[in-house]
């Protein structure tokens, strides 16, 4: 076998191309997750299977829902406790049965999914980040994971469990250690720091407007991820990249994209 000597040239050339690699890998590394806040709020309408669609198209890495239980045992996926504001409906969504709802229809014509349907349209393709929006939703969400999770189409690393009612969280995390929590906030979200050691949180999702880039870096050093929520103007969405969040929850999955892609 003949060894031939590298030129000074040669060896230079590879290195650059070595740095750039490595440089690449390291900035696609530190992009933040693109979450669909409700699916792709911004384009139809929330919390139904054709916004989450949506989002699933424009490539997100996430999808954010908000879970009730209702009279019938079954969790449905919408986000207010009064169904007056998003449907044609009326009253308190946890006094309905299933089959009630489903004569209910949200603006824009759609239907309110279960949350047995978001698991199946999305079979373990992105995360799932599922905001215990309700009361006792807790021990429900989590034997239905868990008979997701055996389909083999879905990890524990495929779900975030978050929650503004620290209790329901709590709940959870004494159920299933295995799934990651995020600790949702909408105060200062280094007191939310606390409650997420003591359920090894993966995250704090905080409302954007509480980041100051000395807080994103203290969560952040602490160990928690940090996914604020819901950030859609595009100055807004710089502002988040410049403090280097883990992740944007966004109406608008294409902005945050276009605006990744710029950088």
């Amino acid at each position: 076998m003949i060894f031939m000597k590298k030129s000074p040239f040669v060896t230079h050339l590879i290195s650059l191309i070595m740095v750039s690699l490595l440089t690449s890998s390291c900035e696609e590394s530190n992009k933040p997750l693109v979450i669909g806040h409700r699916g792709a709020k911004g384009h139809v309408a929330e919390n139904t299977l054709p916004s989450i669609s949506k989002a699933l198209e424009m490539g997100v890495d996430g999808v954010e829902i908000d879970v009730f239980l209702c009279r019938s045992g079954e969790l449905v996926v919408f986000h207010d406790k009064t169904l007056e504001k998003l449907s044609d409906g009326e009253g308190f969504i946890e006094d309905l049965t299933l089959d009630s709802i489903r004569k209910i229809s949200v603006l824009g014509g759609y239907k309110i999914p279960t949350l047995n349907e978001v698991l199946d349209l999305i079979q373990g393709s992105v995360f799932l980040n599922i905001e215990l929006k309700g009361s006792g939703t807790a021990k429900p969400t989590e034997k239905l994971i868990k008979e997701y999770l055996k389909t083999g189409k879905w990890n524990a690393q495929k779900f975030i469990i978050s929650s503004f009612n620290w209790e329901e969280l709590e709940i959870f995390y004494q159920l299933n250690q295995n799934i990651p929590i995020a600790v949702l906030t909408g105060a200062d979200p280094l007191d939310a720091i606390p409650i997420a050691k003591g359920l090894n949180a993966q995250a704090i999702n905080p409302n954007f407007r509480a980041l100051t880039q000395k807080n994103v870096e203290k969560m952040q050093k602490e160990g928690f991820k940090v996914f604020p929520y819901t950030i859609n103007e595009p100055d807004h969405i710089e502002k988040m990249l410049a403090f280097k969040v883990d992740g944007i929850i966004t109406d608008y999955p294409e902005r945050v994209t276009e605006a990744l892609f710029e950088d």
